[in-house]
């Protein structure tokens, strides 16, 4: 599926739409040049889940920032991860058995990124479009089917 993102609260929209449906267990991954708005996309996610006042950081240097939402969400943010090992390291497998987890960079965690991930994975494609972005969508697992469910309202 590809969505155009005409500017930043086309991006913060299409957050909104994928955090109703997300269910324990899933991850969304975030992929992009610097600047595409992967920190917009999860925040707007993040938002939606655990109220608009809400301060939702990029975790770049604090790698992640756990919410107490429905489900529990996990922000990670995997640019500064030297080896795809460190991932046990900073939770990541915690996160999951507990809630949800969003990741940016989730490139880093290298060919074993599936075993980290499990089954149900929704992967956002973040690439520039003229004055704007294109957002490319795919999902594993129960996403394959839950992509239809994805309405993005700005």
């Amino acid at each position: 599926m590809r969505i155009p993102l005409v500017d930043e609260a086309a991006t913060t929209a299409l957050g909104r739409a994928v955090a109703p449906l997300l269910r324990p267990g899933d991850a969304v991954l975030l992929e992009g040049p610097l600047g595409m708005g992967k920190s917009t996309l999860a925040r707007g996610l993040i938002r939606a889940l655990a109220g608009p006042d809400v301060d939702v950081p990029s975790p770049t240097f604090t790698i992640v920032q756990v919410y107490e939402t429905s489900p529990p969400v996990a922000h990670f943010d995997l640019y500064r991860l030297e080896r795809s090992s460190e991932a046990a390291e900073i939770g990541l497998d915690e996160a999951l058995d507990l809630g949800c987890v969003v990741i940016e960079w989730p490139e880093r965690l290298g060919e074993d990124a599936a075993a980290w991930l499990g089954p149900d994975r929704l992967t956002v494609r973040l690439a520039e479009d003229g004055g704007g972005r294109l957002a490319t969508v795919s999902g594993a697992g129960r996403w394959e089917k839950g992509l239809k469910e994805i309405h993005v309202r700005s």
